[in-house]
């Protein structure tokens, strides 16, 4: 199979047949731990079990909405909508400081639709990419994708296996297990070209499939929790069960809090256009905020948390050279039945978490080797240095800073300590203005012969 100029497989506009497409659309599915954020905020606002189903289907729906929103009208990148970490702390804070029970969700979801409003309105004034140009040059973009990777990795590796529930020996065989099966099916779709749509391309379900297996007879897959969910259920606690209540220190909280958003989204999509090799026009970022605003204000009336654009695919877009929008179509509507099949829902979250570490390690890696490419291929000097130096310190400090001095800090800037790639993103941003870079996206240069992914020689198979 012949690779395209950008080393890809399949390319965004490329058509992959439908039945491949579904199941490719189900493997990035299968690599989002989209589910992780919407069971921790349940878990903090002691919702009942009906409740955190509903709130976890919600967000299925969510996803699905928003990414076939952002990847087929807005945004035109392969782009994938979930539940971001960033807001868990300030909806249990404003839950709580509502009411709880008693009207708390309301407010959240009135302070959410606000914000959501105001993402749209952002993207039809035409500021953002105004903003982005300004501020982004591709050094800082390089820099912004280098620390999502980095600020993604210990969360695979602490999280999802050396922190996870369980025997910490039996997590770290699972994920090892599921790695090494990853490292198999991509290492026999390089070295046998006639297999290479089969294993490279499928390399992250196969790994899912065996980790699961060897998980299950390791006794660390519970299969009680399919058992019991339905086959089919409708999200019951939405906008119109909780309703809609406006405060205003919430919905400035929560302005806050999609500033920060809008900063990882960023850092998203420029991760993607990198593995992708497109550079995103004035235009895309206008549209991607709008459908971003558009996504989270879904989220907001079917009752659950703001979405945005999950990085983790860019890595799955690296490994399996597939990029085409069908795909990412696909993973959309895979989230909605997901979100109306109780059972597949119940599956989904069933999956070990150590099985989704093996793979998310290397997926960290990728992206955070994609960013290294962008800025390889600039026309640099010594502050450059600096400028993806210093970024990367504060990424490791905001990720190993004690809990106890974050607690201390004032509440807006806890919500900023919370993510990483925030900072990260922040810091790159000042830095470059003080400094001067003079590196852009212009100064590339491309050698024809090399794979702009991997940075190594094109391989053409047949």
């Amino acid at each position: 199979m012949k690779r395209n100029q950008n080393g890809l497989l399949y390319g965004p506009e490329d058509k992959v047949p439908v039945f491949q497409s579904g199941l490719l659309g189900l493997q990035h599915v299968l690599a989002m731990d989209v589910y992780v954020p919407p069971i921790i905020i349940a878990g903090l606002l002691s919702m009942s079990l009906a409740q955190k189903t509903g709130f976890l289907q919600a967000a299925f729906l969510a996803c699905g909405i928003g990414t076939i929103l952002q990847t087929k009208y807005f945004m035109k990148l392969p782009v994938s909508q979930g539940p971001s970490f960033v807001p868990i702390g300030a909806v249990a804070g404003v839950y709580l400081a509502n009411g709880a029970s008693h009207g708390g969700m309301a407010t959240v979801l009135g302070s959410l639709i606000v914000g959501a409003i105001l993402l749209i309105l952002l993207g039809l004034s035409g500021i953002y990419q105004k903003i982005i140009n300004t501020l982004v040059p591709a050094i800082v973009g390089g820099t912004i994708i280098t620390c999502v990777g980095l600020s993604l990795l210990p969360s695979a590796l602490n999280d999802n296996i050396f922190k996870a529930a369980g025997n910490i020996n039996q997590n770290i065989e699972i994920a090892a297990i599921t790695a090494f099966a990853m490292l198999v099916a991509i290492t026999i779709g390089l070295r046998v070209p006639q297999l290479q749509r089969l294993f490279k391309v499928s390399s992250i379900i196969i790994a899912l499939v065996v980790g699961t297996i060897a998980a299950s007879m390791m006794g660390q897959f519970d299969w009680s929790v399919v058992n019991d969910a339905s086959w089919i259920s409708l999200p019951q606690f939405t906008s119109l069960h909780y309703g809609i209540h406006f405060s205003l220190p919430a919905i400035l909280t929560f302005i806050v809090i999609y500033m920060v958003l809008t900063t990882e989204t960023t850092g998203t999509w420029f991760a993607m256009s990198a593995v992708v090799d497109e550079k995103i026009s004035k235009k895309q970022w206008n549209r991607g905020i709008i459908g971003e605003g558009l996504s989270c204000l879904f989220a907001a009336l079917l009752g659950t948390t703001p979405m945005t654009g999950y990085s983790t695919n860019a890595g799955v877009v690296s490994i399996t050279g597939v990029a085409s929008r069908r795909v990412f179509v696909s993973a959309g509507l895979w989230f909605i039945v997901l979100g109306f099949c109780g059972k597949l829902s119940a599956f989904l979250s069933a999956v070990p978490a150590a099985v989704i570490g093996g793979i998310f390690s290397i997926i960290c890696v990728i992206i955070m080797l994609n960013g290294l490419n962008v800025i390889r291929n600039l026309a640099t000097d010594e502050s450059t240095i600096y400028v993806l130096g210093i970024p990367i310190v504060l990424t490791m400090a905001v990720i190993l800073l004690p809990a106890k001095v974050v607690s201390e800090t004032p509440q807006i800037i806890q919500y900023l300590l919370g993510s990483p790639i925030t900072i990260a993103a922040l810091s790159a941003i000042i830095i470059n203005l003080v400094m001067g870079n003079k590196a852009t996206s212009e100064d590339r240069v491309e050698d024809p012969k090399v794979d702009s992914i991997t940075k190594g020689p094109v391989v053409e198979t047949k």
